[in-house]
């Protein structure tokens, strides 16, 4: 049985209550790749849908949005979440879910798909990353424009005071963004994201602020690419 990340849930205790918070979540369980690539077709599976409904029922805040990929996966995840909420009145109508390229893997960093398309399927998802990590591709922006790309996108969509955005992106971005908010040049399988776990993240101070896996961390913010 599919279960949430177990720090997950306990990060909730170190959110500010009375500031705007956005969850940066990877979809829920999907079928698996026949061929070893996780094609936008993939949908979710059964247990992926009641999973996502399950969390979005247990944020204890209230949400003003859900936002999404347009792969299908994703916008089923933010359903499912929604109707999740919904129950547990998190919030107080059914809501439509709002899909943005920018979610889209790996579009946040993409800036030329043609050149960048052909070497992200030849070497996987993982020998791409590290690479990208320590020497970008022509083609991309690197892990630190691609960082104020995402905080940026998350500014311009900030809910109100102690109130909860919801963003359902892939493993790829939450990979990266995360190596680059924690300064590390290197993931293995252990960083890659479990299926619906998702960094929290609020802006206070001049600064950007996030949760992940029950650690916090805080960067100074910069212009965004």
């Amino acid at each position: 049985m599919a279960r949430l990340h177990p720090r997950l849930l306990h990060a909730l205790n170190l959110l500010p209550t009375d500031r705007p918070v956005h969850l940066l979540t990877r979809h829920s369980v999907r079928e698996l790749a026949k061929n070893g690539f996780a094609d936008y077709r993939l949908p979710l599976t059964p247990e992926g849908i009641e999973l996502a409904r399950d969390w979005g029922g247990q944020l204890t805040r209230p949400v003003s949005a859900f936002y999404s990929s347009p792969v299908g996966r994703c916008v089923d995840t933010a359903k499912a979440m929604a109707e999740g909420a919904l129950r547990a009145g998190l919030i107080d109508r059914p809501m439509d879910v709002l899909t943005d390229t920018t979610l889209v893997e790996p579009g946040c960093y993409v800036q030329d798909m043609n050149r960048v398309g052909p070497t992200f399927l030849k070497m996987g998802a993982m020998r791409f990353l590290n690479r990208h990590l320590q020497n970008p591709f022509e083609g991309m922006l690197s892990p630190a424009d691609g960082c104020a790309k995402l905080a940026g996108y998350l500014r311009d969509r900030e809910p109100g005071g102690g109130e909860l955005a919801v963003h359902v992106t892939h493993d790829t971005i939450l990979a990266v963004l995360v190596a680059e908010l924690e300064g590390r040049r290197s993931i293995n399988q252990d960083d890659w994201p479990w299926m619906m776990e998702g960094l929290w993240v609020w802006f206070q101070d001049g600064g950007m602020h996030w949760v992940w896996r029950g650690e916090r961390g805080r960067r100074a913010l910069r212009a965004s690419a």
